[in-house]
């Protein structure tokens, strides 16, 4: 989509790109397509930019629009044993991804984060 140069800041992300040009399916990607306005952890107004924005088509035949986040698991869910810096890093992503949500809401497409376990699930690597 576009004609901004493609922004792949990690091996998963470069993966996820891989997976959309080889996929019969995607009709067009883009990398960083956007900045989504949010208030972080500490109030501060900031900018959220999400990974890729995709259009596919079903095997129903329907196009879909999908905001994509790629993130590591451990940044995406609080758990048991985090130190407090680690929890905030959490936190501060799920603010972004409320702000994505109702951003996409308004726009009729879906937002969806994808970890290690979402992008290899399929080849076992990691």
């Amino acid at each position: 989509m576009g004609s901004g140069k493609i922004h792949l800041r990690s091996s998963w992300e470069l993966a996820f790109a891989t997976f959309l040009d080889t996929n019969e399916h995607i009709l067009e990607w883009a990398s960083e397509p956007f900045r989504i306005p949010y208030k972080n952890v500490m109030g501060k107004n900031t900018t959220y930019v999400p990974d890729f924005i995709i259009r596919y088509r079903t095997k129903d035949d329907v196009i879909k629009t999908e905001l994509i986040e790629i993130k590591p698991h451990n940044q995406s869910v609080i758990k048991e044993g985090q130190n407090s810096n680690q929890r905030m890093v959490v936190a501060n992503n799920m603010l972004k991804w409320v702000a994505a949500r109702a951003f996409c809401k308004a726009q009729g497409i879906k937002f969806v984060v994808l970890t290690e376990h979402d992008i290899f699930a399929q080849t076992g690597k990691k």
